[in-house]
């Protein structure tokens, strides 16, 4: 190592690391010395208590050492399992360890060779064998031997990079750097939480000496992680209130739009939605510029409040923007908004990338001019060449994190609008204060009246018949059916039911029904075309992928179909099966599927039993975790390294309000230097902070 090596040095230059082992430790997220040294054991081995052979008990967990005496391999009948069998003795007597599909044993499993197994023991056949277990190759040097007494750390690894090798290297990395480790907690945080030093910490995560200083130090660290989130969060929204500019102004006029779309509704908002137009309300009358997330399971009505704001807007002379994730979705949209805006005067316009020259030019000229007033597309809103007059508020829907992104691009314009992001995938509190922490939240958790519940059925594919019968019952009675594939096209890679192979199917099953199929490879106009035919009611099945997953409204589809189930995440079927009890008819969802593992079948038994999209997301979150749930796999917002959103939330909610309190009293945190150099270098970047002070 070079002597002017720091924390934040490449770990290339550590001892024994170099280029090779750099590209693999980067799978591990580790890059820096300050990586490797906040990279902590996934579990632990108990080599206090070395176990004879002679003595081993079938089902305790067992650490031996042992030399090899003889090794076999062979294939199973089945021949996709490769069984490799190793004879062992230390002395007293030999036993037999097993390893199912392990390449390159015969390579490593010599004869002589010393080896350290720690594994259950099981009796098979009537001998005993150990299964699986890890092991190390023991050259018996000093180093070496003084592990085999103690609590040992596994650490997370990945191909060419061996425990031995990565102790041995976190070993060095402690002992050369952890006195370089600075404290970015505040005092008075760590005399509140009765928390222990940092460095005492880390020596106690990698070598605990005990459950309850292992447990002290993994609170803390699991805080520190949560704390260092939630300053950078409370610092972003304190400069959206203090650094964006003045916001327009939006109050509510007399006899305004917003009034008359309350007037026109042909039914009774929910106490949900007016508590949630009265937060709009607030916030957009005044000059701060509102930051808002609006979470609504799915038919909780979000779109009405998406019109209010954008008509709120547009009674104080400003433009509105409602941005959508996908093409088919802003038209869908559109055609929605617009015979309402229309009959209040309002005049409105589509905006894609798909959008002929000429038509984009003359919109864009009317936009530039403020003759339009409303504008829906989009990502397209927010290309060089669109120019608006003056935005007073932009709402976005099911684009995660797109609202808080893309604030650059207006401001470039010189705007400072109220800003509405929508999603319909319901988010635990724990994930909501980590990825949106910066934004207020209002929850619509209150469904309109008439809204039927969906009954989820599980079928398993021997059952198939049993489905037909009951489709073609539905349709006789004038219903549509969607039926959802997870592939297009058959792969070799993937065994899973394809489109064309379900068509194929559908059409020798249901001979004289129509059947339409829509994917996204499909050219624009006829993805229209075929949603057009649906809404219309000329097709009576919709084969599709998950193309259909967000908003696409027919009222008459009361069946969908999901082939597969078990490839679909929680949140992503929740939000297939939204697509239907959209009308006054009874609907289901049915889940064709036949789950191969224990969390797929968690998935399929929790959709059997709740509605509740906010349970679904808890179990979603459990079971997937942060990253894959909302879309984010960025190192600090959504993956930590000790701290877990499931089990530790209390702890989160304790740093949200530090962080916050924090903020509120040192908003340039000028008197926690370590602290504040930790926050920019880390999450600066990812959470689009700029430094002031």
């Amino acid at each position: 190592m070079t002597l002017s090596s720091t924390l934040d040095s490449p770990v290339r230059y550590l001892k024994g690391v170099g280029p090779a082992r750099e590209r693999l430790l980067a799978r591990l997220e580790i890059t820096t010395v300050r990586d490797l040294i906040f990279t902590f054991p996934r579990r632990y081995e108990d080599r206090r208590e070395l176990t004879s052979l002679k003595d081993l008990v079938p089902g305790k967990v067992t650490f031996v050492l042992a030399r090899v005496v003889d090794f076999q391999s062979r294939k199973a009948r089945s021949r996709k399992m490769t069984i490799s069998r190793v004879v062992i003795t230390d002395g007293s007597t030999m036993a037999e360890v097993v390893w199912f599909n392990v390449r390159g044993l015969e390579k490593i499993m010599v004869p002589g060779r010393k080896l350290a197994l720690y594994g259950k023991i099981e009796r098979k056949y009537g001998r005993l064998q150990i299964q699986s277990p890890d092991f190390e190759i023991i050259e018996e040097d000093e180093e070496e031997l003084q592990e085999m007494g103690k609590i040992v750390p596994v650490y997370p690894s990945t191909a060419g990079i061996y425990q031995k090798w990565l102790r041995r290297t976190i070993r060095s990395s402690l002992s050369l750097h952890l006195q370089d480790v600075r404290e970015i907690l505040p005092l008075w945080v760590m005399e509140k939480h009765s928390f222990p030093p940092i460095r005492e910490s880390l020596m106690d995560m990698h070598y605990p000496s005990d459950r309850q200083s292992w447990s002290e130090s993994r609170t803390r660290l699991a805080y520190e992680e949560f704390f260092l989130l939630q300053t950078a969060l409370a610092l972003r929204k304190r400069s959206f209130q203090e650094g964006s500019g003045k916001a327009p102004r939006c109050g509510l006029r007399e006899e305004g739009s917003s009034e008359l779309l309350s007037s026109m509704l042909d039914f009774e908002l929910t106490g949900a939605q007016k508590k949630v137009i009265s937060q709009i309300t607030s916030d957009m009358a005044g000059n701060v510029p509102m930051h808002r997330l609006l979470q609504g399971d799915v038919g909780s009505g979000k779109t009405v409040i998406a019109v209010y704001a954008l008509l709120l807007a547009v009674d104080n002379g400003y433009q509105g923007l409602f941005m959508a994730p996908t093409e088919i979705l802003a038209q869908q949209h559109f055609s929605r908004l617009k015979g309402l805006l229309s009959q209040m005067g309002v005049k409105s316009a589509l905006l894609t990338g798909s959008m002929g020259s000429a038509e984009r030019k003359n919109i864009l000229s009317e936009i530039r001019t403020g003759s339009i007033k409303v504008v829906v597309g989009t990502h397209a809103l927010f290309q060089d060449d669109v120019s608006y007059r003056d935005v007073g508020v932009v709402v976005v829907d099911e684009q995660h994190r797109f609202g808080v992104m893309q604030r650059n691009a207006l401001k470039s314009k010189g705007e400072a609008p109220h800003m509405l992001v929508m999603t319909a995938t319901p988010i635990p509190r724990t994930l909501t204060l980590s990825v949106y922490g910066d934004l207020a939240v209002s929850v619509m958790d209150e469904m309109p009246p008439g809204r039927q519940p969906v009954d989820t059925k599980w079928i398993k594919p021997a059952n198939l018949h049993r489905l037909l019968n009951f489709l073609r019952k539905e349709v006789g009675k004038g219903r549509q059916i969607y039926w959802v594939c997870p592939l297009i096209e058959d792969s070799d890679a993937i065994d899973s039911t394809s489109l064309g192979e379900r068509e194929e199917f559908l059409h020798q099953a249901f001979p004289d029904l129509h059947i339409g199929v829509l994917h996204g490879q499909l050219p624009q106009d006829k993805k229209d075309r075929q949603m057009e035919e649906f809404q219309k009611g000329n097709v009576d099945i919709l084969l599709a992928t998950t193309i259909i997953e967000v908003g696409v409204d027919v009222p008459n589809a009361s069946i969908m179909v999901i082939d597969d189930a078990d490839r679909f995440g929680l949140s992503q079927l929740h939000q297939l099966r939204g697509r239907v009890g959209r009308g006054k008819h009874k609907s289901y969802c049915i889940l064709l599927s036949d789950p191969g593992n224990p969390d797929a079948l968690e998935r399929i038994r929790t959709m059997c039993t709740t509605n509740d999209g906010f349970r679904i997301a808890e179990v979603d979150l459990k079971l997937r975790g942060p990253g894959e749930l909302c879309g984010l796999r960025q190192h600090g917002v959504t993956d930590f390294r000790v701290a877990d959103l499931f089990r530790d939330r209390e702890l989160l909610y304790l740093a949200r309000d530090d962080a916050f309190k924090l903020v509120e009293d040192d908003p340039s945190l000028g008197n926690h230097e370590e602290l504040r150099s930790r926050v920019f270098s880390e999450l600066g970047e990812t959470l689009h902070l700029v430094e002031t002070g």
